[in-house]
């Protein structure tokens, strides 16, 4: 169980949001549990591990006895939890798994952890469908740490606590949703582990499972993207500033992104308000890199978000998605969530402006958007103006998971 402190410093215990979950699936199928580096998988495991299962073993492709028994099949002879960490450097990764579990699944449950994207990194052989369910393991979130439990559906309103939770907000722009420089909340210990997590992640993540050849303009790239948060993403030129191929520019992204550094969200497509098409919006796993406020503040609302569109899609099967608004005439709404493509609600994201936003109130004129929240930073702010919700974002994010 990962013990976190509070804003007022006292330790709390702190089971993560997933754990229920997985464990009620490990029932019938194996899990995957992809996140980025030190976002809490290995504790998550081993949290699951000492409350739920007499028998388990722990495998890291990275510890080389472990790596041993990986390659000679060795398995224990009492059934139980397998637990397979970063096993995705491993070339024929899934052909292993794969033989495992139809062999064994009657006498193993299996949980397989790892740095990048578990559901894309499939270098050979056949395909595991319909053998697993996938999550990805989000930084902590406001609703986490407050243990606050979500009931939100589709295309209902969000239900918000009474309380602002100021102090969790203020903790979380500041030092991020990462378990170790959140617990620390040191503003020297959070600026060397950004360091160490980027050298690794460069360094020894990527190189382990992908043929990059300039590994010091990738990690450039790395640095540069803190600056370009939530602005609209072009391709060309970023191309230009680092003198790389169009080709080698998009790989890289794509590279991040598998390995949960950025994650990008695309405009939603209407003829009704004639939007654009392209040009996405790139946000960081750990906004805490981001310097400036206000981008920080949009990037933290991003990053809660996502983990609420994802959580819902993943456990509970609802195809939701997070987009922006944004058309030809460059009025632009922040963020949108969809329900199988269809507008749930629209978020705004401002530091302290309380007057609704006109361009919310021209694309909720136009697609008829069910719910619409323009969030600020600032504390004790709830009204409702021109069917628009102002609402402080330590309450708007209590609503969320």
């Amino acid at each position: 169980m990962l013990i976190i402190l509070n804003c007022k410093g006292d330790k709390m215990n702190k089971k993560r949001y997933l754990t229920k979950n997985i464990l009620e699936d490990l029932k019938d199928k194996m899990v995957f549990l992809g996140g980025a580096r030190q976002v809490g998988k290995t504790t998550l495991a081993k949290e699951l591990i000492a409350e739920n299962f007499n028998s388990s073993n722990y495998y890291n492709w990275d510890y080389q006895p472990d790596r041993k028994k990986i390659n000679s099949g060795e398995l224990p002879g009492e059934g139980g939890l397998l637990i397979y960490d970063e096993i995705h450097k491993f070339k024929k990764w899934k052909n292993l798994i794969k033989g495992i579990y139809d062999k064994h699944k009657n006498e193993y449950k299996i949980l397989v952890t790892g740095s990048a994207r578990l559901n894309i990194y499939r270098k050979s052989g056949d395909s595991l469908q319909g053998r697993y369910h996938y999550y990805t393991l989000h930084p902590f979130s406001l609703a986490e740490l407050e243990n606050i439990q979500s009931n939100a559906k589709p295309f209902e309103e969000i239900r918000f606590n009474s309380k602002n939770f100021q102090s969790t907000l203020e903790t979380l722009f500041t030092f991020g949703g990462f378990p170790e420089p959140l617990i620390a909340q040191d503003a020297r210990v959070l600026r060397r582990w950004h360091n160490e997590k980027l050298e690794r992640l460069f360094r020894e993540d990527i190189r382990d499972v992908e043929d990059i050849r300039d590994i010091n303009t990738m990690k450039l790239l790395g640095d540069i993207l803190p600056s370009k948060a939530s602005s609209p993403l072009s391709i060309n030129n970023l191309r230009e500033d680092l003198e790389v191929s169009h080709r080698a520019l998009t790989s890289w992204l794509n590279i991040l992104e598998s390995f949960y550094y950025s994650f990008r969200i695309y405009p939603y497509s209407s003829k009704i308000i004639r939007s654009i098409k392209k040009e996405p919006k790139i946000y960081l796993n750990d906004w805490s890199e981001v310097e400036n406020e206000g981008t920080r503040f949009e990037n933290l609302i991003a990053a809660h978000l996502l983990k609420f569109t994802s959580t819902l899609f993943e456990r509970d099967g609802h195809k939701t998605a997070l987009h922006y608004l944004r058309n030809i005439d460059k009025k632009e709404v922040d963020f949108l969530i969809t329900v199988n493509n269809k507008p749930w609600f629209s978020v705004e994201v401002k530091l302290s402006e309380t007057t609704p936003s006109n361009n919310q109130i021209y694309f909720n004129d136009r697609l008829q958007i069910p719910f619409n929240y323009q969030v600020v930073r600032q504390q004790g702010v709830d009204v409702l103006k021109e069917n628009i919700r102002v609402i402080s974002a330590g309450k708007f994010l209590s609503g969320l998971i």
